[in-house]
C-alpha cells in the first residue's frame, strides 16, 4: 500500500468551519471513529498524514514518499470504496458517480498538477460537506462502524444493568459491546434501534438511560441519571449529563450536568455550565438557517431539527441558553442572562448583552490551564495555530 495522504478539499474545508480551524477534515469524528481512523482501518495502513491549509500543516504535516495514495478527506471510507482505492496505479485517481475526487496514487507533483489519469467507479461516494452533515449521519456511522469492532473480548453485562431489546443480532454478535476496563453498572441499555459501543475505560454510571445506536469512547464519563437518545457519540476523555440526543462530542468536552443539548456538534476542549441549554427546534417549526463561514451569512439548510455547533476551546457559563441553530466559533466564553446570537465568532467573550474581544494572552492562559487536567500541554505549535486563527477571525465577523 501506498503512502496514505488524507487531504482537504479547500472549498469544503471552509463550509465545515468553525470545527475546521483547528484540524483537517479527516479528524472529524463520525460514528465511533474519526474519518481519518475509518480510512486506515478498511485500507489496512498504521498511520496517515494530512494535506491540509498552511497554517495547520506544522501541526499536521503531510509525510511524503515518491509514491502516495491521496485520499479525500472528508469522504466516508466504506468497504467498496476502499476496495476501489486498492486498484488504483500509479498515474491513477478515481472518481465516483457524482464526479467527485475520491483518490490519487501518485507523487505529490502530479498530484497538485492534476497529471493522472481517471478511473470512474460507479460506486457514490458520501462526504461531510455541510456541518450538519455529521450528526445526520451519525447514526447509520456507529452501525456501520460497530460492525468492524472485534466484540470478542467484551465484557459479560453486569445483571445490576435493565436490557431491553436483544441482545445480538441475527450474526450472533453481541448488540451491547463493553470493552475490557469499562465499567457499565446499573443503566439502562435499550438496542431495539441499534447498538451500545462503550470504549476501553469508559464509564456509564449507575440510573444512566442509553438507547442506542450509541458510542461512548475511550475514557468518556456518562454521569449519574443522564439520558442518551440515538445517534450520539462522546468523544475520548469527554464527560455527560442531563439530556442528549443525536450529539457528536469529538472529544475531550464535558456538558457533564442537567441540560438538553440535540442535533449538536461540540469540538475539544469545550464546557458547557450546568443547567445549560441549547435549542433544536425553532418555535414556528419554519426550516433553520445556519451561518455558514465562506458566505458570510445564514443559509437555509432544508432541517427542522439543528442545534448548537461549537468550536474548539468554546465555554458556556450556567444556564446558558443558546438559541436554534447556535454557531461559537474557537475560543469564546458565553455567560449571563438572555440568549446570544446564534452566529458568535471566534475569540469573544459575552452574552445577549454584548461580546467583547479575547486578548490570545488571556485564551492561552485559560487553554494552559484547561489542557493541564488531562495531562496535556499548549505547545508553542499550538500557540502558532491560534495565533493564525486569530489573525483571521475578522475575516469571518
Amino acid at each position: 500500500m501506498a503512502n496514505l495522504i488524507l487531504f482537504d478539499n479547500p472549498e469544503e474545508r471552509l463550509n465545515l468551519l468553525p470545527l475546521t480551524f483547528t484540524r483537517p477534515m479527516a479528524d472529524l469524528r463520525v460514528g465511533i471513529t474519526t474519518l481519518r481512523q475509518k480510512w486506515e482501518t478498511l485500507l489496512g495502513v498504521e498511520s496517515s498524514s494530512s494535506l491540509t491549509a498552511d497554517y495547520l500543516s506544522e501541526k499536521f504535516p503531510p509525510v511524503v514518499t515518491d509514491e502516495n495514495l491521496f485520499v479525500a478527506g472528508n469522504v466516508v471510507a466504506t468497504p467498496a470504496l476502499a476496495e476501489a482505492v486498492k486498484g488504483l496505479k500509479a498515474g491513477q485517481a478515481l472518481i465516483d458517480g457524482t464526479e467527485r475526487l475520491i483518490a490519487v496514487c501518485a507523487s505529490m507533483e502530479a498530484f497538485r498538477s492534476g497529471d493522472f489519469n481517471i478511473v470512474a467507479t460507479e460506486l457514490k461516494a458520501e462526504a461531510i460537506v455541510n456541518l450538519y452533515d455529521i450528526f445526520g449521519i451519525n447514526g447509520r456511522m456507529i452501525v456501520e462502524d460497530y460492525k468492524l469492532v472485534d466484540t470478542a473480548d467484551s465484557q459479560a453485562i453486569s445483571p445490576t444493568n435493565t436490557i431491553i431489546g436483544p441482545t445480538h443480532d441475527e450474526a450472533g454478535r453481541p448488540l451491547i459491546y463493553i470493552a475490557p476496563g469499562a465499567r457499565c453498572e446499573g443503566a439502562m441499555l435499550n438496542t431495539t434501534a441499534g447498538p451500545i459501543y462503550v470504549a476501553p475505560e469508559a464509564e456509564v454510571m449507575e440510573g444512566s438511560c442509553l438507547r442506542g445506536p450509541i458510542a461512548i469512547c475511550r475514557h468518556a464519563t456518562v454521569n449519574m441519571g443522564t439520558k442518551i437518545y440515538p445517534a450520539t457519540t462522546i468523544g475520548p476523555w469527554s464527560k455527560v449529563g442531563g439530556e442528549l440526543n443525536n450529539v457528536v462530542i469529538i472529544g475531550y468536552s464535558n456538558k457533564a450536568h442537567d441540560g438538553f443539548l440535540g442535533n449538536a456538534v461540540v469540538g475539544e476542549w469545550c464546557n458547557l455550565g450546568a443547567g445549560c441549554v441549547a435549542s433544536n427546534l425553532k418555535n414556528d417549526y419554519t426550516p433553520i438557517k445556519l451561518w455558514n463561514y465562506p458566505a458570510h451569512r445564514f443559509l437555509k439548510t432544508g432541517l427542522q431539527f439543528c442545534g448548537l455547533i461549537m468550536g474548539d476551546h468554546s465555554k458556556a457559563g450556567i444556564n446558558t441558553m443558546f438559541n436554534t441553530a447556535t454557531v461559537v466559533g474557537v475560543g469564546v466564553n458565553v455567560h449571563g442572562s438572555g440568549f446570544p446570537r446564534n452566529f458568535i465568532a471566534s475569540f469573544q467573550e459575552g452574552g445577549a448583552s454584548g461580546f467583547s474581544d479575547v486578548s490570545l494572552t488571556k485564551f492561552f492562559e485559560i487553554a494552559e490551564r484547561v489542557m493541564a487536567r488531562r495531562g496535556l500541554k499548549l505547545t508553542d505549535v499550538d500557540r502558532r495555530l491560534f495565533t493564525a486563527i486569530n489573525q483571521q477571525a475578522d475575516n469571518y465577523k
